[in-house]
């Protein structure tokens, strides 16, 4: 019998990746990551969850992105970066025309769960136009590779716990939710009409912390935001208290649980996204990236107290219209499949990001006076559930 021996064709590694919403929490610390990995990154955003400069290059091109600036200090790596929008079309037909992009990883978006449900026309205009622009124009450049940034949101209220990738989806409590749903049922009957796709949506559960350098983290444009930079602003004095939505809930203190991930952590789940998809065509595949436990909002609270040596005041009313009880992730098929498990303990998640909010106490902006108590006048109170976009 004759011996049949196939050619090993080895495909090149990808070396050029496009960030969208590059200059924000997530995806700046994602862009470390990829930097570090060896990736060239091409980054845009349009600073509507971000911090702009203000000022040009020094080509008189795009705003610059602090955050972006404070990467290339922490990688001693460029980041090519252009200030644009994806309900831009033409822009993105523009930037894939000067580089030859091997991967996109797809961040951008609104994701504020209480604003998503007093605007939802902004919402579903954005993120989900934006998306097809974005999809449209890698089709346009044979650009067949994605990873997607996804969200728990999609699971709806979990039916058991901790959720497994095959939790049904569906039963969305958010608009913001819905956008992310919409994506991925929109990603699906892509693959399944044209074979080229490849694609890793990657559901995330609660990201917070900072880098570890201080240099970059969290700041938020807005007052419908996260727990943790509210957190902080109250522990620092900019800020008088916290209020907290929903202290009835069926959970250990009545506060709302959720899976509090590192953001590094996250972000090293990109590059194991991104080495998979280069490994192996997927069409599509979802995965949870989470630590797998279940904190509660007062917990989190009382741990960042802890180790920042701090006192946070909160309020706590009554439950706000999309909230959950309970959410929390089974994380096993990223470990088995992306070889990708969360290292950093919810200690850690709140001394990194202490050490960002002490280091830049307003964040990427110059300093001013923080709001205080003056005259018995008390600043607009923070209000939160503990909750964020993801």
């Amino acid at each position: 019998m004759r011996t049949i021996y196939r050619k090993l064709v080895i495909m090149p590694k990808w070396r050029n990746i496009f960030v969208t919403g590059g200059a924000g929490y997530i995806g700046s610390h994602c862009i470390v990551e990829l930097q570090n990995a060896g990736y060239n990154v091409i980054a845009i955003d349009n600073f509507a969850n971000s911090v702009s400069s203000g000022a040009t290059g020094e080509d008189g091109g795009d705003e610059q992105a602090p955050s972006l600036r404070r990467v290339q200090q922490i990688t001693g790596k460029s980041v090519s970066f252009y200030k644009a929008d994806l309900l831009d079309k033409d822009k993105l037909i523009y930037i894939f025309e000067k580089h030859q992009i091997d991967c996109v990883i797809h961040f951008a978006a609104m994701k504020a769960v209480g604003e998503s449900m007093q605007i939802p026309l902004f919402y579903y205009k954005n993120n989900i136009i934006g998306a097809i622009n974005l999809l449209e124009v890698m089709k346009q450049f044979n650009c067949y590779q994605l990873v997607f940034s996804s969200s728990c949101t999609v699971y709806g209220n979990p039916q058991l716990l901790p959720i497994t990738e095959t939790h049904p989806t569906g039963n969305v409590t958010n608009v913001y939710g819905r956008t992310k749903l919409f994506i991925e049922q929109m990603l699906r009957d892509l693959v399944h009409a044209e074979k080229n796709w490849n694609i890793i949506s990657l559901r995330y559960f609660n990201p917070v912390g900072a880098h570890p350098s201080g240099l970059i983290g969290e700041d938020p444009t807005k007052a419908f935001t996260n727990l943790m930079p509210y957190i902080a602003q109250v522990a620092i004095g900019n800020k008088p208290h916290l209020t907290i939505f929903g202290g009835d809930y069926n959970t250990v203190d009545g506060t709302g649980v959720r899976d509090y991930i590192h953001v590094m952590d996250l972000a090293s789940g990109h590059v194991a996204a991104l080495e998979k998809l280069q490994k192996t065509h997927l069409k599509l595949q979802a995965y949870n990236l989470g630590t797998g436990r279940g904190v509660s909002v007062l917990e989190l609270v009382k741990t960042f107290e802890s180790v920042t040596k701090t006192k946070v005041p909160y309020n706590v009313e009554d439950r706000r219209e999309g909230d959950i009880v309970s959410m929390y992730a089974n994380t096993e098929l990223a470990e088995k499949e992306l070889e990708w498990k969360a290292k950093f303990t919810i200690e850690q998640m709140c001394e990194d990001f202490w050490r960002w909010q002490t280091m830049n106490p307003n964040g990427y902006r110059p300093l001013v006076s923080p709001t205080k108590i003056t005259n018995g006048i008390q600043t607009s109170a923070i209000k939160t559930n503990g909750v964020n976009g993801h």
